[in-house]
């Protein structure tokens, strides 16, 4: 069911022909170790209390904080800084490696800053963290990190603002900031370098060739960056090699074959399924938009392969399918008009929802 190239080593080489599924076991490993990381935490997440669920807020806060002053320091130097020896990669913006993926940060960040300036009642200090969120994607310059740093922004002001006490001046204020975020959003992107010939478009047509041989069971997580040489075009071999396929999708599909497509549309059932359980819960329709972009995101890049996102990708998912949240409203006759003490940590536990 596999190419000749691709047939693994056998597992007790001329004494069966029983071969391991993989044809890079040790990074299929290291792949199964990072996502256990990742459904612990996300275990984790939905066995707490809700109050504890907040409780962990602050922390997501301080990273994207620590993340945004590190930019803006980088940024202040040179739009070309790069800081070595820090961290055991290059640190190009943020703490990240990678562009693109702390753009992800800041823009999954957007709509609970939105949550915490509609339902907290604080709308100059939640306005100027928007502010704050948007310039430093601008500074990025991730053309995915800023499209959909502005769609968010929109989405998350017309679907958190339902039945809030946001004035009209206030929508009208923010609308204002997003046309002008426009205009700057246009500078940056250049319609002749969004997709050259060495770009997505190839990327997606190799791995899509690599797919059609091997979908039964895939090649086994962590080996697409051989495979893909295996189907690459003689004259798209360049010095820079190809590592992922900025294509989440297309490289589970590659890796895992058809068993891990089923279980992607089988989350993606559960998640939009659950989409109507969180109209009620600001916190919920925050995380459940984050979420939302960052699979939106992962269809042009692989934010989630970056430890920060997965973990931040965790929790927002904890959050959207925990149970407290439906019983504390249950409790309080399924009224929509939410009043916290305080967003981040109820001044009051809840004892009553598990």
């Amino acid at each position: 069911m596999r190419p000749e190239p691709l047939l693994a080593t056998p597992w007790l080489a001329g004494e069966t022909r029983l071969r391991f599924v993989s044809v890079g076991v040790g990074r299929t490993i290291e792949c199964f170790l990072y996502f256990s990381a990742g459904a612990a935490f996300f275990l984790s997440v939905i066995r707490l209390r809700t109050d504890q669920v907040y409780g962990l807020l602050p922390f997501f806060f301080m990273g994207v904080i620590c993340n945004g002053l590190a930019a803006a320091i980088q940024y202040s130097l040179s739009d070309t800084v790069a800081i070595e020896g820090l961290l055991p990669f290059t640190i190009n913006a943020g703490l990240f490696a990678n562009q693109n993926h702390f753009s992800a940060l800041l823009f999954v960040s957007i709509p609970f800053v939105v949550c915490h300036g509609l339902f907290r009642g604080h709308l100059l200090s939640g306005s100027l963290g928007l502010i704050m969120l948007l310039l430093l994607l601008l500074a990025a310059g991730s053309r995915a990190g800023i499209l959909i740093g502005l769609a968010i922004t929109i989405i998350s002001v017309v679907f958190l603002s339902a039945r809030s006490r946001l004035s009209r001046y206030g929508v009208l204020a923010v609308f204002i900031g997003l046309s002008l975020y426009t205009i700057g959003a246009w500078t940056k992107i250049d319609a002749e370098v969004v997709d050259p010939e060495f770009g997505r478009a190839e990327f997606a047509r190799t791995t899509i060739a690599g797919i059609e041989e091997n979908w039964a069971t895939g090649v086994g997580f962590g080996s697409f960056q051989k495979v893909y040489q295996i189907y690459e075009k003689g004259e798209m071999i360049f010095k820079p090699y190809v590592n992922h396929a900025h294509n989440d999708y297309l490289e589970l599909a590659l890796e895992g074959g058809a068993p891990v497509v089923l279980l992607i549309a089988a989350y993606l059932t559960l998640l939009f399924a659950s989409s109507v359980g969180v109209r009620r819960e600001p916190l919920q329709k925050a995380a459940f938009l984050s979420v939302s972009f960052l699979l939106v995101h992962s269809l042009v890049d692989y934010p989630l392969r970056t430890a920060a996102l997965a973990m931040v990708f965790a929790y927002m998912n904890g959050i959207i399918f925990h149970k407290g949240f439906a019983v504390r409203l249950s409790q309080r006759g399924g009224s929509t008009e939410t009043h916290h003490d305080d967003l981040l940590v109820p001044a009051r536990p809840l004892t009553l929802a598990k």
